[in-house]
């Protein structure tokens, strides 16, 4: 069984799909791979903005959920995701945010690496981390030589850091790599395969905070990379001999997955690489249509009827 190769996605939520739509593609320069619908309500938007050929570990999701009230942050919660950027990046990305009005912090040093902390318009806890290199959207508003092409690690806020910390590196295979402090309260890092930002788990320990009231701007769930498809009846089995109550193998058409909560009550998903977006529409014109799986294809008019236009 090959390890966890980092993460796959980070689904999050919206209470407005239009206004998601154009902070993402138009001031952060993400292109969106896929316009489809939450397969267990598919009353509801289900927005995927990735690089650009939609690649896995690129993915940041959203669930629209226009009902849904303000986000009480707290405990239990995935507390901030990262975004890579090149090196050199950010002085742009502070002016670009300065020309939007968009909230944002100071440059940062993590782990050796500038970082920007940032919220979009629903106050979704962002930031962007410098290094590396991908694929950012060729034909998005933002230079690709300065432009968004993948997720970086991922923030949890959690109470019980000790339990949290065997699940990652007892079941999932982690490791643990150093210990920092950011605003007065210790972070734990953890990192998985070849290492490296893509790959970090970031755990604060908070267990003086109340679990967190999600809303509109808190993250769903966060979802790690399993690059075999035939490895996934081996993690169930794993999940099984450590006791952890899971959601079985659901078929979310393009990507197999597996939901278990760890012991501070975070969603986390183990989803496979494939087959991909690509696998209902073309790498050129992913996410112009309202993309369907098979079981819904028959209730496509009913569904769009219900969809407000983008």
């Amino acid at each position: 069984m090959k390890v966890i190769s980092g993460q796959h996605h980070v689904s999050a939520m919206t209470g407005d799909a239009k206004k998601n739509l154009r902070f993402y593609t138009e001031i952060l320069g993400m292109r969106l791979v896929k316009k489809t619908v939450n397969q267990d309500d598919p009353s509801m938007y289900h927005l995927f903005y990735a690089d650009e050929m939609g690649t896995p570990g690129t993915d940041l999701t959203f669930f629209e959920l226009p009902f849904l009230g303000q986000t009480y942050r707290g405990s239990s919660s995935i507390s901030r995701t990262a975004l890579r950027v090149p090196d050199g990046a950010l002085a742009y990305w502070q002016e670009r945010f300065d020309a939007f009005d968009v909230s944002y912090g100071e440059i940062e040093s993590v782990l050796g690496r500038a970082t920007l902390s940032f919220e979009d318009h629903e106050g979704q806890r962002l930031c962007l981390v410098e290094g590396g290199s991908g694929t950012p959207w060729s034909k998005g508003p933002v230079p690709t030589d300065l432009g968004i092409f993948g997720l970086g690690f991922s923030e949890w806020t959690v109470r019980r850091i000790d339990k949290t910390a065997r699940v990652l590196t007892e079941v999932l295979g982690y490791r643990y790599v150093t210990t920092f402090e950011r605003d007065g309260h210790d972070v734990r890092v953890f990192e998985t395969g070849e290492g490296g930002v893509a790959t970090e788990i970031h755990l604060v320990d908070r267990p003086d905070l109340p679990s967190e009231r999600p809303g509109r701007g808190s993250v769903h769930h966060v979802a790690i990379r399993v690059e075999e498809t035939d490895d996934m009846t081996k993690w169930i089995e794993k999940l099984d001999a450590h006791g952890i109550s899971h959601s079985g193998l659901i078929d979310r058409y393009y990507f197999q997955s597996i939901y278990f909560r760890e012991p501070s009550g975070i969603l986390v998903e183990l989803a496979t690489d494939e087959p991909g977006f690509a696998t209902d529409e073309s790498l050129e014109t992913l996410g112009e249509r309202l993309a369907l799986p098979p079981f819904l294809e028959s209730k496509r008019a009913e569904i769009e009827s219900k969809l407000k236009a983008l």
